[in-house]
């Protein structure tokens, strides 16, 4: 169960981005001894920065994941992104990704860098949305997903579902936001 606390500390302006943080917290809940997860709470901890131009938006970021587990090891990791709204209930996106190396007991035991494409799916009610991405790697480690989510947004702004803190690398692409 992935909980996260999205907070963008200097406000975009039409010179400035945006920059903020999308703190991660990974709950355990499946059994690490059968290999359904990492049997500890871990930590994403990443920087981003954001620049809307009307419907298009280029995000970028790094961060740190904390992982206190055997076998399991803390890596950097960092992206960049392009996101365009195709429609008020719409928006896709394409991203470049890459990782450390994470581990022996994860299924990226080396680095790798990443592109993929995906998007949001807004439903009526208010900060619902639906997230699907595809990709693949282009360097380092051979890896491919797929990823299909319902993502639940909420907090002061009506429109939190749709200002963030660099949605793909904090919700619209999984690996950007550390859905992995």
């Amino acid at each position: 169960m992935e909980l996260g606390v999205k907070y963008g500390f200097i406000k975009q302006t039409p010179h400035r981005p945006q920059i903020g943080s999308f703190t991660m917290f990974e709950i355990p809940t499946g059994s690490y001894t059968k290999g359904l997860g990492v049997g500890r709470v871990w930590y994403k901890l990443p920087i981003w920065v954001e620049k809307e131009f009307g419907p298009w938006s280029v995000v970028g970021g790094l961060g740190y994941t904390v992982v206190p587990q055997t076998q399991y090891r803390n890596y950097l990791y960092g992206g960049y992104l392009v996101k365009k709204e195709v429609s008020k209930k719409l928006e896709l996106s394409a991203e470049i990704f890459s990782h450390a190396r994470e581990g022996f007991a994860a299924a990226q035991t080396q680095s790798s860098t990443l592109v993929d494409a995906g998007g949001y799916y807004h439903f009526k009610s208010p900060g619902l949305q639906l997230l699907f991405a595809y990709g693949h790697s282009i360097a380092g480690q051979t890896e491919n997903y797929a990823y299909l989510g319902l993502y639940k947004t909420w907090g002061k702004d009506k429109d939190a579902d749709k200002k963030t803190v660099g949605d793909a690398m904090l919700s619209t692409q999984p690996h950007l936001n550390g859905y992995e």
